[in-house]
């Protein structure tokens, strides 16, 4: 690899700190969000596992229903990350707030068949930022979009009736758009990897689980745009960290459910992530530009707690904290990575037929002041998101 003399690196790092935005809002791009249910209770669910949406939190947990089931949902959020630049003492917010992420699940499984089969469709990462360009930063980075689409088929065992295990393919799609004054990068691609899960109910009053997504790669095929010099056909590889969850359930009565989850991801995967130019405009001769990004793995500690009533209803309530994945050195405003913490309350009703899931959550995360990244997104930056969800399902 050709080294870089100073103004193309600003080039390398235009083009290379938006690929972070692929985790922001919740160990950044990461969208575990992916059921009404598990959101009202804080995420903690895999040891728990009992609607479709355990194709997602743990597959294992599908031997857990019976005949056909199909659920389908949507989460709605509000981001609002903002920036107050140090020289000017002015607060900027991303410009956009609104997305509306849907899932789709269908399990089918028979009270004297010790196999039970699932179909998932979710996004797994996804969301957008975009700063103002009068933010102070427009030369490092402006815009930064993910767009992810996983189809998860799974399968999973009964092995005796405390012991389940599980697992599928997933085959992901992603659409990156990255924006900065002077660089774009646009372009999509697909790979595949694979999610297990393991559930244990050793005693009627408590459950242990884990799941697994494995790591892959994404290969990025696209154009990249140098404002004023050309285009050139181009394309990025970029690491999705593995992630592994444990579990624990409690239920002192019928009545209640109380689980704690912890929540890895790999962030380290980020080392260093590169664009590759086939024919960059002559005045950028560099055919790859790269950058070091040495991203840390973190970890999300969810409780949750759901009360189930006689005549079908549920209530439930869930916290968690979530730890940030980015070093102050290599912090990128697409990103605008920090501590968080989220609360959530829900409701619900199961029928014989229908059921469904309504699920509040709050995110804050305190003031993050970066200092020392060397470049123009030194500054305070903070978090807070609102976000709906609504899940419905049908047993037949």
């Amino acid at each position: 690899m050709q080294s870089l003399n100073r103004p193309l690196k600003l080039v390398g790092a235009i083009a290379i700190l938006p690929l972070t935005a692929v985790a922001v809002f919740g160990a950044a791009y990461d969208l575990p969000d992916q059921d009404a249910f598990a959101i009202g209770r804080g995420m903690a669910v895999v040891a728990t596992a009992d609607n479709p949406s355990a194709i997602y939190y743990n597959p294992a947990g599908i031997t857990q229903l019976e005949g056909n089931n199909l659920r389908a949902g949507i989460y709605g959020i509000y981001l609002d990350p903002s920036y107050k630049n140090p020289a000017t003492g002015q607060t900027f917010d991303n410009q956009f707030k609104y997305h509306a992420i849907p899932q789709l699940y269908y399990t089918y499984g028979r009270t004297n068949w010790p196999v039970s089969f699932g179909l998932g469709s979710y996004s797994p990462f996804g969301l957008a930022v975009i700063w103002p360009q009068n933010a102070g930063f427009a030369p490092v980075a402006t815009e930064g979009r993910l767009f992810t689409e996983t189809i998860n088929p799974v399968i999973a065992f009964k092995l005796s009736p405390e012991l389940s295990i599980g697992g599928g393919v997933m085959v992901n799609y992603a659409k990156l758009n990255l924006q900065n004054t002077m660089f774009q990068f646009h372009g999509d691609g697909w790979d595949v990897g694979y999610n297990l899960g393991v559930r244990w109910q050793p005693s009627e009053k408590v459950s242990l689980g884990a799941t697994f997504h494995s790591g892959s790669t994404m290969n990025y095929h696209g154009t990249t745009y140098v404002s004023g010099l050309g285009s050139s056909p181009s394309y990025s590889q970029w690491p999705f960290p593995l992630k592994a969850i444990f579990g624990i359930s409690y239920r002192p009565t019928p009545k209640w459910n109380l689980e704690f989850d912890a929540d890895y991801t790999d962030w380290s995967a980020l080392g260093t992530v590169s664009v590759h130019q086939f024919s960059p405009p002559l005045s950028v001769f560099v055919p790859t530009i790269s950058d070091p990004l040495n991203w840390q793995s973190s970890w999300y500690f969810e409780w949750g707690a759901t009360r189930y009533f006689d005549n079908g209803w549920h209530v439930s309530a869930g916290y968690i904290f979530n730890q940030n994945s980015v070093p102050d050195a290599n912090y990128s405003p697409l990103v605008a990575d920090l501590d968080r913490h989220f609360v959530s309350v829900g409701v619900g009703h199961k029928g014989k037929k229908f059921d469904f899931d309504i699920a509040y959550q709050f995110g804050y995360g305190p003031t993050r002041t970066i200092s020392s990244s060397g470049g123009p997104q030194n500054g305070d930056y903070s978090f807070i998101s609102h976000a709906i969800a609504v899940s419905g399902g049908w047993h037949f």
